[in-house]
């Protein structure tokens, strides 16, 4: 499975790391690196010589509790790295949003992904998407990222985010979109238990009949810092074993902080799934 990303392909034959560079002050792991260029281009360098295969661009923290900011202030962070990176790396350069005019602005620069936590919900997300003619990823999410941890509540978690992704699936489809181009996200920690998460993680293989492949955001959430009490910066070791978790049962993205360290550790999963 080879998806077409404005030109770049990215090879999803075996699981692919999408490296993360969040161009904002205030996300939870990363917030405030790089907000100078510079930076940010050296961050991307990085990421593609440990191994990641795309790189991930977003300019609006959606951890808990985050505050919205302006299409103006989204655009005026990462458009400049979007196009530079665009023109430098070897690899896609993939736009976390879910603004159209960003959308529209950062494929224009050279984004080759749209990588959207609203699943395209946003009025005319779905519209700029499908005119874009790049791949597009569906994440679900349950209300948000201002309030999303407040109590949230399933009857069944895996049979709705699957139902849920399903119809946004189907709403990229009938505005032209090909489902080889989509990908779907089932959103961990977005409106999300632990339980749910656990939950999600667990049965992830039944999300893989849905579109091209599945996208999982595991490293270094709350989640696997319930699990080993730990803090952000002491994560690592949880957030490799939950990504070889994903990779088992079919996951084809991979999205990280850590590149180098989960890039070797899929490896060795890869080797173990190929045995006979």
């Amino acid at each position: 499975m080879r998806l077409d990303c404005a030109g770049r392909v990215l090879d999803l034959s075996h699981p692919a790391v999408m490296g993360v560079i969040n161009v904002t002050p205030d996300s939870f792991s990363d917030g405030g690196h790089y907000l100078r260029l510079a930076d940010a281009l050296r961050r991307a360098e990085t990421l593609v010589a440990e191994g990641a295969a795309l790189v991930d661009v977003g300019g609006e923290s959606t951890r808990p509790g985050a505050v919205p900011v302006s299409v103006d202030e989204e655009l005026r962070r990462v458009l400049p790295v979007v196009e530079r990176l665009a023109r430098e790396l070897p690899v896609p350069v993939s736009i976390d949003t879910s603004k159209p005019e960003v959308m529209r602005e950062a494929v224009y620069a050279g984004a080759g992904l749209i990588n959207d936590v609203r699943a395209l919900q946003a009025p005319g997300a779905l519209e700029a998407a499908g005119a874009s003619d790049v791949p597009v990823c569906l994440m679900h999410l349950r209300g948000e990222p201002a309030t999303m941890q407040w109590e949230p509540r399933y009857a069944d978690v895996v049979a709705e985010v699957h139902a849920f992704l399903a119809e946004r699936v189907r709403a990229c489809e009938s505005v032209g979109m090909a489902r080889d181009r989509i990908l779907v996200d089932p959103g961990f920690g977005f409106g999300k238990t632990l339980d749910h998460n656990l939950s999600l993680l667990r049965h992830l293989e039944r999300f893989t009949d849905l579109a091209a492949g599945v996208l999982v955001g595991l490293s270094r959430k709350s989640m696997i810092g319930a699990l080993l009490d730990a803090p952000v910066e002491a994560r690592l070791n949880g957030s490799l074993a939950a990504a070889v978790i994903a990779a088992w049962q079919g996951a084809k993205i991979i999205r990280a902080h850590d590149v180098r360290e989960t890039v070797q550790a899929l490896r060795v999963c890869a080797a173990v799934q190929a045995a006979t």
